[in-house]
Protein backbone atom coordinates (compact mmCIF):
# COMPACT_ATOMS: atom_id res chain seq x y z
CA UNK A 1 0.00 0.00 0.00
CA UNK A 2 0.94 3.56 -0.99
CA UNK A 3 0.48 6.65 1.23
CA UNK A 4 0.65 10.13 0.25
CA UNK A 5 1.05 11.91 3.73
CA UNK A 6 0.16 15.76 2.90
CA UNK A 7 1.32 17.82 6.14
CA UNK A 8 0.38 21.65 6.59
CA UNK A 9 3.81 22.47 8.68
CA UNK A 10 1.86 25.65 10.05
CA UNK A 11 -0.93 24.03 11.81
CA UNK A 12 -0.66 24.47 15.50
CA UNK A 13 2.85 26.00 15.23
CA UNK A 14 4.31 22.68 13.63
CA UNK A 15 2.31 19.86 15.97
CA UNK A 16 1.32 18.93 12.46
CA UNK A 17 4.73 17.82 11.71
CA UNK A 18 5.37 15.74 15.01
CA UNK A 19 2.17 14.13 14.54
CA UNK A 20 2.86 13.27 10.88
CA UNK A 21 6.05 12.06 11.49
CA UNK A 22 4.62 9.69 14.11
CA UNK A 23 1.46 9.04 11.81
CA UNK A 24 4.28 7.68 8.98
CA UNK A 25 6.09 5.62 11.37
CA UNK A 26 3.14 3.72 12.38
CA UNK A 27 2.25 3.06 9.15
CA UNK A 28 5.40 1.88 7.67
CA UNK A 29 5.36 -0.35 10.73
CA UNK A 30 3.20 -2.36 9.10
CA UNK A 31 5.08 -2.40 5.58
CA UNK A 32 3.18 0.54 4.43
CA UNK A 33 5.03 2.87 1.82
CA UNK A 34 4.74 6.44 3.05
CA UNK A 35 5.36 9.83 1.00
CA UNK A 36 5.35 12.90 2.83
CA UNK A 37 3.94 16.17 0.81
CA UNK A 38 4.02 19.70 2.19
CA UNK A 39 4.07 22.95 0.72
CA UNK A 40 4.95 26.17 1.31
CA UNK A 41 1.37 27.38 0.93
CA UNK A 42 -2.30 25.80 0.04
CA UNK A 43 -1.36 25.96 -3.59
CA UNK A 44 1.59 24.48 -3.74
CA UNK A 45 0.67 21.69 -1.29
CA UNK A 46 -1.77 20.83 -4.02
CA UNK A 47 0.30 20.90 -6.70
CA UNK A 48 2.39 19.01 -4.75
CA UNK A 49 -0.34 16.11 -4.14
CA UNK A 50 -1.53 16.20 -7.45
CA UNK A 51 1.55 15.10 -8.63
CA UNK A 52 1.66 12.09 -6.19
CA UNK A 53 -2.13 10.90 -7.06
CA UNK A 54 -0.53 11.30 -10.82
CA UNK A 55 2.16 9.28 -9.89
CA UNK A 56 -0.04 6.61 -8.31
CA UNK A 57 -1.11 6.48 -4.69
CA UNK A 58 -3.62 3.83 -2.96
CA UNK A 59 -4.80 6.42 -0.35
CA UNK A 60 -4.25 9.96 0.76
CA UNK A 61 -3.91 11.02 4.71
CA UNK A 62 -3.27 14.31 5.91
CA UNK A 63 -1.72 15.91 8.83
CA UNK A 64 -3.92 19.59 9.62
CA UNK A 65 -7.11 20.86 10.33
CA UNK A 66 -10.40 21.61 8.31
CA UNK A 67 -8.50 23.81 5.91
CA UNK A 68 -5.82 21.34 4.89
CA UNK A 69 -8.27 18.32 4.38
CA UNK A 70 -10.57 20.75 2.61
CA UNK A 71 -7.09 21.15 -0.25
CA UNK A 72 -7.45 16.94 -0.12
CA UNK A 73 -10.85 16.09 -0.54
CA UNK A 74 -11.12 18.31 -3.48
CA UNK A 75 -8.69 16.77 -5.24
CA UNK A 76 -10.13 12.97 -4.53
CA UNK A 77 -13.67 13.96 -4.80
CA UNK A 78 -15.48 11.60 -7.51
CA UNK A 79 -12.00 8.85 -7.42
CA UNK A 80 -11.82 5.69 -5.49
CA UNK A 81 -8.48 6.99 -3.64
CA UNK A 82 -10.07 7.06 0.37
CA UNK A 83 -8.74 9.82 2.50
CA UNK A 84 -7.25 9.62 5.91
CA UNK A 85 -6.88 12.34 8.78
CA UNK A 86 -4.96 12.92 11.49
CA UNK A 87 -6.63 15.62 12.72
CA UNK A 88 -4.13 18.44 14.60
CA UNK A 89 -5.38 22.06 13.21
CA UNK A 90 -7.40 24.63 15.03
CA UNK A 91 -10.38 23.03 13.96
CA UNK A 92 -10.79 19.51 13.11
CA UNK A 93 -14.81 18.72 12.15
CA UNK A 94 -14.55 16.78 9.42
CA UNK A 95 -12.29 14.10 10.98
CA UNK A 96 -14.77 13.81 14.33
CA UNK A 97 -17.86 13.06 11.62
CA UNK A 98 -15.89 10.22 10.68
CA UNK A 99 -15.30 9.44 14.64
CA UNK A 100 -11.24 10.54 14.54
CA UNK A 101 -10.56 12.61 17.46
CA UNK A 102 -8.42 15.50 17.76
CA UNK A 103 -4.61 15.26 18.28
CA UNK A 104 -5.29 10.92 18.48
CA UNK A 105 -1.97 10.12 15.78
CA UNK A 106 -2.56 6.57 16.55
CA UNK A 107 -6.49 5.98 16.01
CA UNK A 108 -5.87 8.30 12.42
CA UNK A 109 -2.88 5.99 11.92
CA UNK A 110 -4.90 2.09 12.76
CA UNK A 111 -7.91 3.62 10.36
CA UNK A 112 -5.63 3.53 7.16
CA UNK A 113 -3.74 0.57 8.35
CA UNK A 114 -7.32 -1.56 9.08
CA UNK A 115 -8.74 -0.38 5.57
CA UNK A 116 -11.86 0.95 7.18
CA UNK A 117 -13.81 3.61 4.77
CA UNK A 118 -17.21 4.58 4.27
CA UNK A 119 -18.30 6.84 1.69
CA UNK A 120 -19.37 10.29 1.92
CA UNK A 121 -21.29 13.10 1.13
CA UNK A 122 -19.18 16.90 -0.01
CA UNK A 123 -21.28 20.10 -0.79
CA UNK A 124 -20.36 22.11 -3.88
CA UNK A 125 -20.48 26.05 -3.87
CA UNK A 126 -20.99 27.76 -7.06
CA UNK A 127 -19.94 31.73 -6.58
CA UNK A 128 -21.28 34.32 -8.63
CA UNK A 129 -18.19 34.29 -11.06
CA UNK A 130 -18.79 30.91 -11.96
CA UNK A 131 -16.18 29.10 -9.63
CA UNK A 132 -16.40 26.42 -7.64
CA UNK A 133 -15.28 25.09 -3.97
CA UNK A 134 -15.87 22.01 -2.14
CA UNK A 135 -16.36 21.89 1.04
CA UNK A 136 -17.10 18.84 4.12
CA UNK A 137 -18.15 20.35 7.03
CA UNK A 138 -20.60 24.07 7.24
CA UNK A 139 -20.38 26.79 5.06
CA UNK A 140 -20.83 29.77 7.51
CA UNK A 141 -22.46 32.97 6.83
CA UNK A 142 -23.50 36.35 8.66
CA UNK A 143 -22.51 36.35 12.22
CA UNK A 144 -20.58 33.06 12.38
CA UNK A 145 -18.10 34.16 8.87
CA UNK A 146 -17.10 37.44 10.78
CA UNK A 147 -16.59 35.15 13.63
CA UNK A 148 -14.24 32.78 11.31
CA UNK A 149 -12.65 36.10 10.04
CA UNK A 150 -11.59 37.23 13.15
CA UNK A 151 -10.27 33.57 14.36
CA UNK A 152 -8.44 33.72 11.20
CA UNK A 153 -6.60 36.93 12.23
CA UNK A 154 -5.67 35.87 15.64
CA UNK A 155 -2.51 34.41 16.39
CA UNK A 156 -3.56 32.66 20.48
CA UNK A 157 -5.06 30.50 21.79
CA UNK A 158 -4.24 27.49 19.66
CA UNK A 159 -7.14 25.05 19.29
CA UNK A 160 -10.85 25.38 19.16
CA UNK A 161 -10.34 27.57 21.73
CA UNK A 162 -10.31 30.34 19.40
CA UNK A 163 -13.39 30.04 17.86
CA UNK A 164 -15.10 30.92 21.35
CA UNK A 165 -12.99 34.14 22.05
CA UNK A 166 -13.57 35.07 18.51
CA UNK A 167 -17.80 34.66 18.68
CA UNK A 168 -17.68 36.50 22.22
CA UNK A 169 -15.90 39.48 21.09
CA UNK A 170 -17.91 39.45 17.66
CA UNK A 171 -21.15 39.95 19.61
CA UNK A 172 -20.48 43.44 20.31
CA UNK A 173 -21.30 44.29 16.91
CA UNK A 174 -23.60 41.69 16.22
CA UNK A 175 -26.30 43.21 13.49
CA UNK A 176 -29.08 41.34 11.14
CA UNK A 177 -28.61 41.46 7.37
CA UNK A 178 -31.48 41.09 4.87
CA UNK A 179 -31.23 37.56 3.17
CA UNK A 180 -32.59 36.28 0.26
CA UNK A 181 -32.82 32.51 0.59
CA UNK A 182 -33.78 29.84 -1.76
CA UNK A 183 -34.00 26.42 -0.83
CA UNK A 184 -34.68 23.37 -2.87
CA UNK A 185 -36.26 21.10 -0.98
CA UNK A 186 -35.84 17.17 -0.77
CA UNK A 187 -39.91 16.92 -2.31
CA UNK A 188 -38.66 18.84 -5.47
CA UNK A 189 -40.51 22.30 -4.31
CA UNK A 190 -38.76 25.53 -3.49
CA UNK A 191 -39.14 27.88 -0.98
CA UNK A 192 -38.67 31.57 -1.08
CA UNK A 193 -37.48 33.38 2.02
CA UNK A 194 -36.78 37.15 3.03
CA UNK A 195 -35.84 37.92 5.97
CA UNK A 196 -33.37 39.67 8.29
CA UNK A 197 -31.18 37.19 9.70
CA UNK A 198 -27.77 36.79 12.10
CA UNK A 199 -26.44 33.82 10.22
CA UNK A 200 -27.58 31.57 8.02
CA UNK A 201 -25.04 28.09 7.89
CA UNK A 202 -25.78 25.49 5.59
CA UNK A 203 -24.03 22.08 6.75
CA UNK A 204 -22.55 18.66 5.09
CA UNK A 205 -21.40 17.82 8.45
CA UNK A 206 -23.31 19.12 11.83
CA UNK A 207 -19.95 21.36 13.49
CA UNK A 208 -17.84 24.04 13.15
CA UNK A 209 -15.12 25.84 14.93
CA UNK A 210 -13.53 23.36 16.77
CA UNK A 211 -17.05 21.35 17.39
CA UNK A 212 -19.87 24.02 17.80
CA UNK A 213 -22.82 21.13 16.80
CA UNK A 214 -24.60 24.22 13.91
CA UNK A 215 -26.40 21.64 12.41
CA UNK A 216 -26.84 19.05 15.17
CA UNK A 217 -29.32 16.56 13.23
CA UNK A 218 -26.64 16.84 9.68
CA UNK A 219 -25.89 13.76 8.40
CA UNK A 220 -22.87 13.49 6.39
CA UNK A 221 -24.22 10.20 4.76
CA UNK A 222 -27.79 11.34 3.61
CA UNK A 223 -27.50 13.12 0.06
CA UNK A 224 -28.83 16.35 2.14
CA UNK A 225 -27.58 19.32 3.35
CA UNK A 226 -29.02 20.65 6.94
CA UNK A 227 -29.98 24.58 6.99
CA UNK A 228 -29.56 26.78 10.41
CA UNK A 229 -31.00 29.91 10.38
CA UNK A 230 -30.69 32.36 13.55
CA UNK A 231 -33.33 35.45 13.94
CA UNK A 232 -32.65 38.56 15.34
CA UNK A 233 -32.96 38.71 18.93
CA UNK A 234 -31.13 41.30 21.04
CA UNK A 235 -27.46 40.69 22.00
CA UNK A 236 -28.64 39.91 25.34
CA UNK A 237 -31.14 37.60 24.83
CA UNK A 238 -28.98 35.41 21.98
CA UNK A 239 -25.59 35.63 24.68
CA UNK A 240 -28.03 33.60 27.11
CA UNK A 241 -28.60 31.43 24.76
CA UNK A 242 -24.97 30.10 23.54
CA UNK A 243 -24.63 27.37 26.43
CA UNK A 244 -27.85 26.00 24.28
CA UNK A 245 -25.88 26.33 21.23
CA UNK A 246 -22.41 24.50 22.54
CA UNK A 247 -25.08 21.39 23.60
CA UNK A 248 -27.19 21.52 19.79
CA UNK A 249 -30.18 22.43 22.02
CA UNK A 250 -30.46 25.59 19.93
CA UNK A 251 -32.44 24.16 16.81
CA UNK A 252 -35.93 24.10 19.61
CA UNK A 253 -36.07 27.72 20.17
CA UNK A 254 -38.15 30.34 18.41
CA UNK A 255 -35.54 32.30 17.21
CA UNK A 256 -33.81 29.82 15.03
CA UNK A 257 -35.27 27.82 12.13
CA UNK A 258 -33.78 24.42 10.07
CA UNK A 259 -34.72 23.38 6.64
CA UNK A 260 -33.35 20.45 5.12
CA UNK A 261 -32.56 20.75 1.25
CA UNK A 262 -30.93 19.24 -1.70
CA UNK A 263 -29.18 22.83 -2.74
CA UNK A 264 -29.94 26.45 -1.43
CA UNK A 265 -29.36 30.04 -3.07
CA UNK A 266 -28.25 32.42 -0.60
CA UNK A 267 -28.18 36.29 -1.07
CA UNK A 268 -27.31 38.99 1.32
CA UNK A 269 -25.41 42.11 0.97
CA UNK A 270 -21.81 42.94 1.99
CA UNK A 271 -21.63 38.99 3.40
CA UNK A 272 -18.39 37.09 3.27
CA UNK A 273 -18.51 33.11 3.18
CA UNK A 274 -16.60 30.70 5.11
CA UNK A 275 -16.35 26.76 3.96
CA UNK A 276 -14.35 24.31 6.20
CA UNK A 277 -12.97 27.60 8.29
CA UNK A 278 -11.24 29.75 5.02
CA UNK A 279 -13.09 32.37 2.86
CA UNK A 280 -15.13 30.75 -0.08
CA UNK A 281 -16.40 34.57 -1.60
CA UNK A 282 -19.10 36.97 -1.08
CA UNK A 283 -22.76 36.21 -1.13
CA UNK A 284 -24.32 35.55 -3.07
CA UNK A 285 -23.68 31.59 -3.53
CA UNK A 286 -25.10 28.37 -4.68
CA UNK A 287 -24.73 25.50 -2.71
CA UNK A 288 -25.88 22.00 -3.59
CA UNK A 289 -25.24 18.34 -2.02
CA UNK A 290 -22.62 15.68 -3.12
CA UNK A 291 -24.05 12.80 -2.55
CA UNK A 292 -21.23 9.65 -2.18
CA UNK A 293 -18.30 11.84 -3.21
CA UNK A 294 -15.78 10.78 -0.81
CA UNK A 295 -14.19 7.75 0.43
CA UNK A 296 -12.83 8.35 4.15
CA UNK A 297 -11.44 6.30 6.35
CA UNK A 298 -12.98 6.03 9.94
CA UNK A 299 -12.54 5.17 13.43
CA UNK A 300 -14.85 2.45 13.62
Amino acid sequence: MRVALLVNPAARAGTATDAAGRAAERLRAHGITVSIVSGGSAAESTQLLRIALDAGVDAVLVAGGDGTVALALTELAGTAVPLGIVPVGTGNDFAASVGLHELDVHAAADAVVAGRTRTVDLARVVRADGGTTLFGTVLASGFDSRVNDRANRMRWPRGSSRYTIALLREFVTLRAVPFTLELDLPDGTTMRLRQDLVLVAVGNGRSYGGGIPICPSADIADGLLDVTVVHPAGRAHLLRLLPKLYRGEHTALPEVATHRVRGIRLDAPDVTTYADGDPVGPLPVRVDAVPGALRVFTAS
